[in-house]
């Protein structure tokens, strides 16, 4: 199953002392490399941030806190529709979701949109872009939303003295790696409802994970960009929504799903895993 929030469980063991990381990005000089260079920013006040426990800072306390807020700048609102960047925009920022959704996506050879992830609130995107300094993906905003950018050379020097911070980045690339082969999994292994099922599972525990009921949610995609994601039709994806209502899995009401019958969601992907 899809699990995109990051977790205490995978992190590294304690350093005993600052290690300096490689540099992350190269972006050719003379080439704009912020896409809000212009736009107005604030900083970003993670100590009273209702994500942060689920956030890159989420370990930071006193002076360390204080430093990487000096580091992330609460961005103008996306508004819906709107992107945050381009595929092929260069950049040395990492995105942190401060409200909202955003979609990730891609163009396929043939010129369709393909999506590639989901991103809710503490959530980090951009990470596509480290190493090379360019973004593989584009992000569109499903609703009005706010991020924080955070410059990657001002956060490589300061992991230099906050082995944490350090830690918290290799593990958020680490969980990004593991989620694109379990994305690959379920899509090579797994029957349309077994996907739609997961999906909504997925959804369901990262919403608990920040304070929401894990059972009751609003999707904040359409059916079609459900469809992409999990490389379904449309209509397989309204017609499993549909047999899940029918079967008592679940109520749905446009984009308002309850998850009914959470376990019996669990029973529709074992059918096909054991």
């Amino acid at each position: 199953m899809l699990n995109t929030t990051p977790s205490t469980s995978i992190y590294a063991p304690p350093l005993q002392r600052p290690v300096a990381i490689a540099p992350l990005v190269h972006v050719p000089a003379g080439r704009s490399s912020a896409k809000f260079r212009s736009a107005p920013t604030t900083k970003a006040a993670c100590a009273d941030c209702a994500m942060r426990r689920v956030c890159m800072s989420s370990e930071l306390e006193g002076p360390d806190l204080a430093r990487f807020e000096d580091l992330a700048r609460t961005t103008r609102q996306i508004k819906a529709g709107a992107h945050l960047y381009r595929s092929g925009d260069e950049s040395l920022s990492l995105y942190a979701v401060r409200s909202g959704f955003i979609k990730t996506s891609t163009v396929t050879d043939d010129g369709r949109e393909q999506v590639t992830g989901f991103h809710m609130l503490g959530e980090i995107i951009g990470l596509d872009m480290i190493g090379g300094g360019i973004y593989a993906n584009a992000a569109i905003a499903l609703e009005d939303s706010n991020v924080c950018e955070i410059s990657l050379s001002a956060l490589e020097k300061l992991s230099h003295d906050v082995p944490m911070l350090q830690r918290k980045l290799y593990n958020m690339i680490g969980a990004r790696f593991r989620h694109e082969r379990e994305a690959l999994l379920l899509l090579g292994t797994m029957r349309a409802e077994d996907r739609v099922a997961s999906f909504l599972l997925n959804i369901g525990q990262r919403y608990a994970s920040r304070g929401f009921s894990q059972v009751r949610f609003v999707l904040r995609m359409s059916r079609a960009e459900i469809g992409s994601y999990l490389g379904l039709r449309l209509e397989t994806v309204s017609r499993l929504f549909s047999k899940f209502q029918t079967e008592g899995l679940l109520r749905v009401d446009n984009r308002f799903v309850e998850i009914l019958d959470p376990e019996g969601l669990k029973v529709v992907i074992g059918r096909s895993v054991h």
